[in-house]
């Protein structure tokens, strides 16, 4: 018989992990609907029409393709299948597990649009599904949560994000981080200075090839990007000039103030706020979404940092783009996001603006776990295990078993009649704190003996008092 297996990049998680877990989704919960915004669900298949072109080519090679169901070949002819993969998919697969939250959510708006209130704000706590290589941190199915907004240009909700990031972390005790921000118009601002220079071997408009170069530039360090860049048909010249337009320090404004000067030095337009300022709107709205933060009394500047370096892969972000870090654990980002101007265009709904973010919750599990942060240990939510001796004593506890689980006493009855070491043995096992024994002779005197498991010690109580005392225990 074949051992019995689950799919790499997968987890099955035990009572004790699932309590972890539940701790982090109910902090992520609380602060998202404190900030104002609804849950939403969506399916976990999506058409790949819905799907494909969203995440960058990179992206839509990680997506989970579903067989359709019945005789998924049958339309297959054997052209198809020397022409290649790209001609054989829409025959064989027509959907697909959703790669993330925030392509669902823009096209639930889109369906939906009549009967939503813009500005529309959702949080959604959900495993998503990446065939990506599994490794520490990295898992094939993970769960995200997300909060978004669409429907309002307003930078009043980058600011929020940062807040609600920095409220959750604090909240699980992860103090140690850093909330990386860029904005996309600074990595186009830095391809037009490229391009202004005759750095760029092609045609205009290929962006996203630094973008996605770059956004590996903690993986694959400066070399790695160098070389990505030059086959992606850079010049040798590009990335020198690449390197020393990051290569700003500084407090957030000096770097703003240096990225200014770079951009006007090497002729790129402004592409100003239209209120006629020669400014660059990318810096301007990075400043802009500093100052709605010293006026929200944001504590923590000390922990974002401008980071035009941060490119976030994904091809669908326009605007503020951000990431976060746990600084004491060896561990890739927790959490990014950034502004969409037009997600929700692909879906029939153009010109509706969003913003939003993502914490992974494995990743967050991780660090926690890493760093011994956890305070739920329980196994169980039981409280109170009632123990007893033969059928007689387990007929007469199943009254008080009731009246404990109504007084929002989680309680279980031992199932069997066995002996009072193993019973003890069962609530030690599972975390239980609290032991209600009941023997022949106590249901006889109409008491009951309490143990307390962590103490050892007991008490005796008449029946009709143990609620009552359990309650306030």
């Amino acid at each position: 018989m074949q051992k019995p297996s689950i799919p790499k990049g997968t987890r099955d998680f035990g009572p004790a992990q699932v309590a972890r877990r539940q701790h982090i989704f109910n902090v992520i919960r609380r602060t998202f609907e404190s900030f104002g915004f609804a849950p939403l669900e969506t399916p976990t298949l999506e058409n790949l029409s819905v799907l494909t072109g969203k995440y960058g080519d990179e992206g839509d090679q990680l997506l989970f393709k579903v067989l359709n169901s019945g005789d998924f070949a049958k339309d297959v002819t054997a052209a198809d299948l020397t022409v290649g993969s790209k001609a054989l998919l829409p025959k064989v697969a027509e959907k697909g597990l959703r790669y993330d939250l925030t392509v669902p959510f823009a096209r639930y708006v889109a369906m939906n649009r009549g009967t939503l209130t813009f500005p529309f704000k959702r949080y959604q706590m959900q495993p998503v599904w990446r065939a990506d290589r599994p490794q520490r941190g990295r898992y094939r199915e993970f769960y995200q949560c997300d909060a978004d907004v669409v429907g309002t240009d307003s930078l009043l909700c980058e600011a929020e994000i940062v807040l609600m990031i920095a409220q959750v972390l604090n909240g699980l005790r992860l103090d140690k981080f850093t909330i990386k921000i860029n904005h996309r118009g600074v990595l186009r601002n830095i391809y037009e200075s490229l391009y202004a220079a005759d750095s760029y071997l092609g045609e205009k408009g290929r962006e996203n090839d630094l973008f996605v170069a770059l956004d590996k530039l903690d993986k694959i360090g400066k070399d790695g990007v160098t070389k990505e860049l030059l086959e992606r048909g850079f010049f040798g010249n590009a990335t020198d000039r690449l390197f020393e337009a990051l290569e700003v320090s500084g407090s957030f404004e000096e770097k703003l103030k240096q990225l200014g000067a770079f951009f006007r030095k090497e002729g790129v337009v402004p592409d100003g706020m239209g209120d006629g300022s020669e400014d660059y709107r990318s810096l301007f709205e990075l400043n802009q979404v500093r100052e709605l933060l010293a006026a929200s009394g944001f504590q923590h500047f000390d922990r974002l940092e401008f980071d035009p370096t941060l490119a976030r892969g994904l091809s669908y972000y326009t605007g503020c783009i951000f990431e976060v870090k746990i600084n004491n654990v060896q561990m890739g980002s927790v959490s990014g996001g950034g502004r969409y101007d037009n997600l929700t265009g692909s879906f029939g709904l153009p010109g509706v603006s969003g913003v939003g973010f993502s914490f992974g919750v494995d990743r967050l599990y991780d660090c926690l776990e890493a760093l011994d942060l956890f305070t739920v240990t329980a196994e169980t939510p039981t409280r109170c295990l009632i123990t007893h001796f033969d059928q007689a004593s387990g007929r007469a506890a199943l009254p008080l078993l009731a009246e404990l689980r109504a007084a929002g006493i989680p309680s279980e009855l031992y199932p069997d009649a066995s002996k009072l070491q193993k019973q003890f043995k069962y609530a030690d096992a599972k975390g239980i704190p609290l032991v209600v024994i009941m023997g022949p002779e106590e249901v006889a005197a109409r008491v009951v003996k309490i143990k307390i498991m962590a103490s050892g010690t007991e008490r005796v109580l008449p029946i009709g008092e143990v609620v009552k005392a359990l309650t306030v225990e």
